[in-house]
């Protein structure tokens, strides 16, 4: 028996951008009629713009989409606002139903789109737990058999027997997410909603995650946390303009995701924007043979090439170099100040990147202008660059815990130095 439990084929989902029901038959069988002669829409005032018989007023949010997901796998799905994938959670719970492509599911599905999906505002928390385990198919002794549980998770005890309408954002995300998970659907379905809950609850949710997929049932998880993506599922597809782009682990797919993401943003990611004349003007990162590129293999030194131009009190004019991973994690910063050497008012300086510190993959450089202040500094100007490092000369075990993988130094020593060290007179 086959272990899929979710299979779309050529699935695509088609909108007509601006167009909605009058009101009447009457006027919508007359606009109808209007579109099919030529003609301009009757209904509308002498001013409006006749929408509906332009073109470009339709959008394939989806379009040809083809995957499978097996029985306990987490997918993770990416990609930019727009992209398409809140629309495909939508068809895949159907709530809305596809255009064109046929999707089979086998299992109940339970879902968590927005906040507060599937809750009755004037119900109490208590009633719409049953209400969602009756919807999913369950008897009453079952939810009940679960309700403890729910209500723990959800740290929701003191307010359990309140409307609804009376809970804030985050309990109606606390709530919807605890009855999803331990109402037991085969099918878990998780868009970004969860970032309305606080960092603790959000740790809570994707152990939760992890446990439903031990248990043999299946996530479909959309974020735009590439970290949270990374961490918690098994497989990974990027969407893009409504078309898969990419798919297959989730480090390959979110790696090349950012990649793309952050090349593609040109001016943006070079942009200077300086204060009172102080400013940057070139920024360069160049290898061991001072050639300008951009990748560096494991166990090179990379170099940062500053040149800048100061007025004012150079003695209150601090310049950093920030290095970041793709996931927005900031690793290290390095100050000129850390230098203890004074610095001309213009001229150009040389950072030292070691070897042997980042592990292989892409990262992003900033190089930031400050004016020291009796609070914190304030940044005056800032450029970006990206960068990589590779594992071409070096074998570099991918599954290496840690953020960076600096080679440390051993040796080997003989056995009684150390109780010797330790012995006492």
């Amino acid at each position: 028996m086959s272990n899929t439990v979710i299979k779309v084929e050529n699935l695509s989902k088609y909108y007509r951008l601006g167009l909605i029901g009058s009101g009447t038959i009457r006027e919508d069988l007359d606009r109808w009629i209007a579109k099919l002669q030529g003609k301009p829409d009757p209904l509308l005032s002498i001013d409006q713009v006749d929408h509906g018989n332009r073109k470009g007023d339709q959008i394939w949010a989806l379009k040809n989409i083809n995957f499978e997901v097996k029985r306990g796998e987490i997918l993770g799905i990416i990609g930019r606002n727009g992209a398409g994938k809140s629309t495909l959670l939508k068809v895949l719970s159907r709530i809305t139903a596809p255009t064109t492509g046929r999707i089979t599911i086998k299992g109940r599905v339970g879902s968590l789109l927005e906040v507060g999906t599937g809750f009755h505002p004037e119900l109490t928390g208590r009633e719409n737990i049953y209400l969602n385990g009756t919807i999913l198919g369950m008897k009453k002794v079952e939810v009940s058999h679960k309700l403890d549980d729910i209500v723990e998770f959800a740290e929701m005890s003191e307010f359990i027997d309140t409307p609804a309408k009376r809970y804030s954002s985050g309990m109606r995300v606390r709530l919807a997410f605890a009855v999803a998970a331990y109402l037991e659907p085969e099918i878990l379905i998780i868009d970004e909603v969860l970032a309305v809950g606080d960092a603790e609850f959000q740790k809570k949710c994707l152990g939760k995650m992890k446990d439903v997929s031990r248990q043999g049932r299946t996530v479909l998880f959309v974020s735009h946390n590439m970290g949270s993506i990374s961490r918690l599922c098994t497989r990974a597809i990027s969407i893009n303009r409504g078309e898969i782009c990419d798919e297959g682990t989730p480090s390959d797919v979110v790696g090349k995701y950012l990649s793309f993401d952050l090349q593609n943003m040109g001016e943006k990611i070079n942009m200077r924007s300086f204060a009172n004349g102080n400013r940057l003007i070139d920024v360069q990162i160049r290898n061991g043979s001072d050639e300008k590129v951009n990748t560096f293999d494991f166990g090179q030194n990379a170099f940062v090439f500053i040149e800048y131009s100061l007025t004012g009190n150079k003695a209150r004019r601090a310049l950093a170099v920030r290095v970041s991973d793709m996931f927005g994690n900031d690793l290290f910063t390095s100050w000129d100040k850390d230098w203890f050497q004074e610095k001309p008012q213009s001229g150009l300086l040389k950072c030292k990147l070691p070897a042997s510190f980042l592990r292989p993959g892409n990262y992003k450089l900033k190089v930031m202008l400050h004016e020291l202040t009796n609070q914190s500094p304030r940044i005056l100007g800032h450029v970006d660059k990206l960068f990589s490092i590779t594992d071409l000369n070096f074998t570099f075990n991918p599954t290496r815990a840690g953020l960076v993988a600096p080679v440390l130094e051993w040796s080997t020593v003989e056995a009684k130095n150390l109780s010797t060290r330790n012995s006492r007179p």
